[in-house]
């Protein structure tokens, strides 16, 4: 029988989500948003039956649900996926997972004693390429990776100004959080290892320049707050000795955008990258994935040659989250990674306002 799915959001992601959950054959049997009129709108592209307002009186109404999406802000991450979760429901909630990892510590609780689970969009793992390097890394042709660098860096990217993206309270911070892909992505081909200690700075030049606005139209908010960073760098090192340097921005002197991983193996390195024409058109982008290797003497680089992808895996990465909890597939992520990967961030803002390296414990 087909999963019953409840989304909780009717922004621009849930177009994504709507054709992953279809892709893994679930129903769309709900649209809650508190603009009601948006969500009615939503319903009728996506075939959806159900409309509300509010999500708890979805979850009272509709007992036959098995799964929320959480497509909101990132204050709501938390306190709707706790709703979802006692009531008894799988979740998928978009990124980031939570506004600290206290709340994701609580996520993960709740899931374990639900007996749900509880996955996010950390949708770059879903990428075709993202597949193909993992399947080198676990046969055994990478080795252990001791370094790799993460970017996700903008020149013109700031998401509007004095709105939820912008405000620290409301969003948990700016680029770091927003764009943390990444990182995750590299810890994910690093097989996670537990950091021990973060060394970093924030910096917030052009964070109130409007000359270094984003593309996709995000209106400002006249008397809003803008406190966030406009850029962040990072080293992380781990228990294993494996260490992790990161660069992550919305407003940069950049080149172009990046969104890219690089590693260094003992065996091989890699690297997957994309490139932008436009800071923020997926449809100007172009995408490469490397694989680094020493043969017969000579240096040789593999280009890895995968299928187009331009939605970066988020079609793919929910669809995974249905054939998980149909037991077809193993989830892309988990809460413990998710966990980990908050504390990182945490550790990141406060060596950056303290000025000192912050151990992890």
């Amino acid at each position: 029988m087909a999963k019953k799915i409840g989304i909780i959001g009717a922004g621009g992601m849930l177009q994504y989500h709507a054709a992953g959950f279809k892709a893994a054959g679930a129903e769309l049997h709900a649209i809650c948003d508190m603009n009601q009129e948006a969500a009615k709108k939503a319903a009728n592209v996506y075939g959806a039956p159900n409309v509300y307002a509010d999500s708890q009186k979805m979850l009272e109404e509709l007992q036959e649900l098995d799964a929320v999406s959480i497509i909101t802000p990132n204050r709501t991450h938390r306190p709707l996926a706790l709703q979802a979760l006692q009531a008894g429901k799988h979740v998928f909630c978009e990124k980031p997972p939570a506004l600290n990892a206290a709340e994701v510590k609580q996520m993960k609780e709740a899931a374990e004693n639900a007996g749900k689970t509880l996955m996010f969009n950390f949708n770059n793992r879903a990428r075709p390429e993202s597949y193909a390097l993992r399947e080198y890394i676990d046969a055994g042709e990478v080795g252990v990776i001791n370094s790799a660098q993460a970017k996700w860096i903008r020149r013109t990217g700031i998401p509007g100004f004095g709105g939820w993206f912008t405000n620290k309270e409301l969003s948990g911070g700016g680029p770091l959080i927003d764009l943390l892909h990444m990182v995750d992505l590299a810890l994910f081909y690093m097989d996670y290892p537990q950091p021990t200690c973060v060394l970093s700075q924030t910096f917030d030049d052009f964070i109130q320049d409007k000359k270094f606005k984003g593309p996709w139209g995000i209106p400002d908010v006249a008397d809003g707050v803008t406190d966030v960073e406009s850029s962040a760098h990072g080293f992380v090192r781990f228990q294993t000795g494996q260490v992790l340097n990161f660069q992550i921005s919305w407003a940069e002197m950049n080149k172009r955008e990046e969104v890219s991983v690089t590693f260094q193996g003992k065996k091989a390195g890699g690297m997957i990258r994309r490139l932008f024409g436009s800071d923020g058109l997926d449809e100007t982008a172009v995408d490469d994935c490397e694989l680094y290797v020493q043969e017969h003497g000579r240096s040789v680089n593999r280009s890895i040659v995968t299928e187009p992808n331009e939605d970066m895996g988020r079609i793919r990465s929910a669809e995974n989250f249905v054939r998980s909890i149909n037991g077809e597939e193993d989830p892309l992520n988990t809460p413990d990674q998710a966990l980990a990967l908050m504390k990182i961030i945490d550790a990141t803002y406060e060596s950056a306002k303290t000025g000192r390296p912050v151990d992890i414990a």
